[in-house]
């Protein structure tokens, strides 16, 4: 059963439900299923093994914030090397993402829709319940699967650090 809980999001004012608990450093870290933009069933956990993962859950694409994460990831990932892979992972449609990467000129990360399964959502306490869209929160896996990073940003507008973030993925390289 997934865990329910009010008070940690708002939306135009209003509290949101925000589904699944949230990730706590060192455990292992939950594997999903979500949607390439070709429709592509994938886990990209599983996919990546042995590699180090940023996970970052965005509402959409189309915000600006998300815009401006997404883009600065996509720039990071080439100083980060191979051994690191990044995930952008929200609810828009894979069409939609891929739109936008073309338009963004972003081709260094990979975005993952949650649309179809909403598996990522509740198993990284990021699923917004009444409005179906993702919590912003970042993620940092190491090789062994461990989440060694976890931040859930206070509101859907708010950018994550983005220096701990990066700092959080070389520490395990």
């Amino acid at each position: 059963m997934t865990v329910a809980r009010t008070g940690l999001i708002q939306f135009a004012g209003q509290d949101q439900t925000v589904l699944g608990a949230d990730i706590q450093l060192q455990q292992k870290a939950p594997s999903f299923v979500a949607i390439a933009q070709d429709w592509s069933e994938h886990n990209p956990l599983e996919e990546t093994s042995g590699k180090v993962r940023i996970l970052a859950a965005v509402p959409s694409l189309d915000t600006s914030v998300c815009d401006i994460e997404t883009r600065r990831f996509n720039e990071e990932a080439t100083s980060l090397g191979e051994d690191v892979h990044i995930f952008v992972i929200s609810m828009d449609l894979p069409f939609t993402q891929e739109r936008w990467c073309l338009q963004a000129s972003v081709d260094r990360l990979t975005t993952l829709s949650d649309h179809q399964y909403a598996d990522f959502g509740p198993k990284y306490g990021t699923l917004i319940k009444e409005k179906r869209i993702l919590r912003r929160a970042v993620f940092v896996v190491d090789r062994d699967d461990r989440v060694v990073y976890a931040d859930y940003m206070k509101a859907l507008g708010d950018e994550p650090e983005y220096e701990a973030v990066l700092s959080a993925a070389k520490s395990v390289l």
